[in-house]
């Protein structure tokens, strides 16, 4: 699985970029072939207390999946993309078994 960190504006510290890479990589338990990942980073204007957005988009053999939160962190916006996305594959992967 290929994990692409991209921030906008502004500089990951590698402690941030580690913690989205373990947070993604547990996705793999739910679906076993994840191509790529690729996650944005952002700090939306105006600054208000809710404005570090975290989008993570999944990328496998037979479709995408998004998933967008925004948080006071990015590690609490980045958690709950994940339990989001986790959610999602969960369900297409019942829809597959019951085809």
């Amino acid at each position: 699985m290929q994990v692409r960190i991209q921030s906008i504006h502004f500089n990951v510290s590698s402690q941030l970029e580690q913690f989205i890479e373990k947070k993604v990589g547990k996705l793999e338990q739910y679906y076993d072939d994840i191509k790529k990942v690729e996650v944005s980073l952002k700090v939306v204007k105006p600054e208000t207390a809710e404005n570090k957005e975290v989008g993570i988009k999944i990328t496998i053999p037979n479709g995408e999946f998004f998933a967008e939160k925004v948080k006071d962190s990015f590690e609490e916006a980045a958690a709950e993309s994940v339990e989001a996305l986790k959610i999602q594959l969960q369900k297409f992967k019942e829809k597959q078994r019951n085809k």
